[in-house]
């Protein structure tokens, strides 16, 4: 039969403090995975309060953004586009083509 380990139990309380060496310390290698894709914005007092959490903040300006979408994309019938055939915007040249040079 096997020996049954007594495991100490873990501690469920912090250190006082900690000490951390700096000059070990090396830069994340995740961080440029994750640069812009957090976006921190400060509310007012009175809409944090509206809203208890961030899932309700952003369903809601979710649903703001639709209306907004919704209601821009609507003309008037008749209207035209304020882009004339003229001002049409041109095609670029590709990246490879550019790297060619001239043609000869």
């Amino acid at each position: 039969m096997r020996k049954q380990s007594k495991a100490a139990p873990a501690p469920d309380d912090l250190r006082p403090e900690y000490r951390f060496d700096y000059s070990k310390a090396r830069p994340n290698p995740y961080a440029d995975r994750l640069r812009g894709m957090t976006v921190a914005v400060v509310l007012d007092a009175e809409v944090a309060a509206a809203f208890p959490t961030s899932e309700s903040v952003n369903s809601a300006l979710r649903l703001v953004m639709g209306l907004v979408r919704r209601r821009s994309s609507r003309r008037p019938q008749g209207a035209r586009s304020r882009r004339s055939p003229k001002n049409q915007m041109q095609r670029t040249k590709s990246a490879k083509a550019r790297r060619r040079g001239p043609r000869r």
